[in-house]
């Protein structure tokens, strides 16, 4: 037992035991890689993956990087999953047309086609939150009362309450939701881009983000049956207009008054 206690309180013990925990530790992570590689990669075929990839490196490789590991002009793709790209690219954020706080929507520079492709190619690098199914972008199977407050809850302090958007701090600013198509709402719910924070199920569940496109697209359609709108900023624009407004009216009454014949 002397022995067998002096063996186990050697030097080198410890250096052993974390040789043997790193590769442990290692081993693990590389097969879980593994796995998760061949997850992503499963949901596209190896002709979109192959495109994708010679359409990364002609158009995105400059500010990501070869492997898109991520470079000083722009962060590593690997894991943002299809999602991310479906979204940026999709909604014309991406390619860039300029370095800024935040990426600006403009036309889009890829057909479906090719967005896919690239899609395939980045969900190949490693998984991540993949292009929602049909089912949860179906409006006509959401609940747009639960979904208005799962939107007052979580969105509006950014968005508005009527979706119209809003300012944010440093130059950034929260879009508009007006016209965008559900499946990109539904995405940037999932990856959380620029200052939005992810919502991911365990927030707010598939079931729940189509509520929330329910109410977004019910409040559109119904467009502003009260009157003009003013941005929807609600009383900061309506005090701006009455008190504009009324402000010229008492000018030009007072003009009117003092300019009568004696």
């Amino acid at each position: 037992m002397k022995a067998l206690s002096q063996k186990r309180r050697h030097p080198l013990a410890a250096v052993a035991l974390l040789l043997m925990g790193l590769l442990v530790t290692g081993g693990l992570y590389a097969a879980a890689s593994s796995v998760n590689e061949a997850q992503a990669a499963s949901a596209y075929s190896a002709s979109d993956v192959e495109e994708g990839n010679k359409l990364f490196l002609a158009n995105c490789a400059t500010c990501h990087g070869m492997n898109a590991e991520g470079t000083d002009a722009g962060p590593s793709l690997i894991g943002v999953g299809a999602a991310s790209v479906d979204f940026q690219v999709g909604t014309g954020r991406m390619p860039m047309q300029m370095q800024g706080p935040q990426a600006q929507v403009k036309p889009v520079q890829f057909d479906d086609e090719q967005v896919q492709q690239l899609s395939a190619y980045v969900a190949s690098l490693g998984a991540g939150p993949a292009v929602p199914e049909a089912e949860y972008l179906d409006t006509s199977l959401g609940n747009s009362g639960q979904g208005g407050e799962i939107f007052r809850v979580n969105c509006a302090m950014c968005h508005n309450a009527a979706a119209a958007g809003g300012a944010l701090t440093r130059g950034k600013f929260a879009p508009s939701l007006e016209g965008v198509e559900e499946k990109h709402i539904y995405e940037a719910m999932v990856i959380g881009p620029q200052n939005m924070p992810v919502f991911n199920d365990s927030n707010i569940s598939p079931e729940d983000k189509r509520d929330v496109i329910t109410f977004l697209k019910e409040i559109e359609a119904q467009g502003s049956p009260g009157g003009a709108k003013l941005g929807s900023l609600g009383p900061v624009s309506e005090g701006l207009f009455v008190w504009t407004a009324g402000l010229g009216i008492i000018i030009a009454f007072t003009i009117w008054l003092t300019s009568r014949p004696s």
